[in-house]
């Protein structure tokens, strides 16, 4: 799961250089926004993507219940309330990229 995250933040960040850097001016830039754009509407990515942000729900939540059962009340508030936060969401609810979760 983490590989994954690294693999799409160098993409992105691959992608936004070759933006930043390319010579072939807003056509070039359009051209890829709209490439972009179609592999972000694709119902294949997209379901990964659910898929992938239904999975670390679930994750953080199994490993909130073993760090809280060894921690107890030490469990820092900030913690409980982001991993409740996720764990409430549920299907059919946006995470923080917009993605719906249905």
């Amino acid at each position: 799961m983490t590989a994954m995250r690294y693999r799409l933040t160098f993409a992105a960040g691959l992608a936004l250089g070759y933006v930043l850097g390319t010579r072939a001016g807003r056509e070039r830039y359009e051209q890829l926004k709209k490439s972009a754009r179609q592999v972000a509407q694709n119902p294949a990515v997209r379901n990964t993507a659910e898929s992938a942000a239904q999975t670390s729900r679930e994750a953080a939540g199994k490993a909130f219940h073993a760090v809280s059962d060894k921690l107890g009340d030490k469990m820092p508030a900030s913690v409980a309330d982001r991993v409740r936060s996720l764990r409430e969401r549920g299907p059919g609810a946006e995470d923080d990229w917009g993605t719906s979760n249905t």
